[in-house]
């Protein structure tokens, strides 16, 4: 099979298509012929050895999904061969032409979902899910944060903070994406290029702050957050798009009462498959009925990968982008 392939850490442009084996079939796993793989920024810090999993080289990056299940191991019941699928591939592997993974983060998808659409689905939206319920308890009437809100998990985290019913503030860098949070259901918006975040959530929330922040840019976004965020409010650390790892004071979490909580959604899922199942399964409902709007900004074959990791690395992209191999 074509794959794109690791064969050494650094730079993105190390990278190479390459004919590969076909992955062997372990038990209770999943053989799935990929119509498209999702696109993320850990494919980049996991090429660069600073993700949290570290493959062994050489290694395929890739850690979400969409196609045809081919073949299933025994004890494998939920899918079969033949079924339309997508998957959340934590350990990568997701940009080639077959990926094998374990059957129980396995999802069918919609008949109305094209292949694109659900490839760009299980890591944005099972993310913000997953952070904004399980580990930020949002509830109707409380007011989101969401940093670095025209990428693919800040636009998920828009859509779902609005399914939960909260009042969504989206924060970006130039009104082109300010245009597209606001597309996908924001109520308020922030450049926060221009002016100061904290004045600007102060403004619109009366002085109060916001309950939740949503934060997958770290940096001075983070640090910025820490001064507008409300009393006994939860800053959700997703990552770090920025390049830094940000540190805050502990006594400004004690003179608020406010939580800083970690979220990964990767190691949950490995923990607890059935968990991210069933959370996918309800979120594609969503999607059925209308209320979930993926956002695919491009799609690329994968014989242009480094062009399109390159793209999300320098911070171009609004939405998601997808390989179609």
């Amino acid at each position: 099979m074509r794959a794109l392939l690791c064969r050494s850490l650094g730079s993105v442009s190390n990278l190479e298509v390459a004919d590969v084996a076909s992955p062997s079939l372990g038990p209770r796993q999943i053989r799935i012929g990929v119509r498209a793989s999702g696109i993320n920024f850990p494919d980049i810090l996991m090429v660069e050895g600073k993700y949290q999993v570290k493959p062994e080289l050489p290694f395929i990056p890739g850690l979400e999904v969409a196609g045809v299940v081919l073949e299933c191991a025994a004890g494998v019941e939920h899918v079969r061969a033949g079924d339309r699928v997508l998957a959340f591939a934590r350990r990568g592997g997701g940009h080639a032409e077959e990926v094998v993974v374990p059957g129980a983060i396995v999802t069918a998808i919609p008949d109305a979902m094209d292949f694109v659409t659900a490839a760009a689905f299980p890591v944005a939206y099972g993310t913000a899910h997953f952070a904004l319920t399980h580990r930020g308890h949002l509830g109707a009437g409380e007011t989101l944060l969401v940093l670095g809100a025209a990428g693919g998990v800040g636009l998920a985290a828009i859509e779902v903070g609005k399914l939960l019913g909260a009042r969504v503030i989206a924060a970006a860098s130039g009104p082109e994406k300010l245009a597209i949070a606001r597309q996908h259901g924001a109520d308020e918006t922030i450049n926060y290029t221009v002016g100061d975040l904290r004045d600007s959530v102060r403004s619109l929330t009366d002085g109060k702050g916001v309950d939740v922040v949503f934060d997958p840019v770290g940096g001075d976004a983070f640090k910025q957050s820490v001064r507008c965020i409300g009393w006994e409010g939860r800053i959700l650390v997703i990552g770090f798009a920025s390049g830094e790892i940000p540190q805050v004071a502990t006594n400004m979490i004690l003179v608020k009462n406010f939580s800083v909580t970690g979220v990964v959604f990767g190691e949950h899922s490995s923990r607890f498959p059935d968990d991210t199942r069933q959370r996918l399964a309800k979120l594609l409902e969503a999607y059925a009925d209308g209320r979930l709007r993926p956002a695919v900004m491009r799609t690329y074959p994968l014989s242009d990968a480094r062009e399109a990791l390159n793209e999300m690395s320098n911070r171009r992209v609004a939405g998601k982008l997808v390989l179609v191999p």
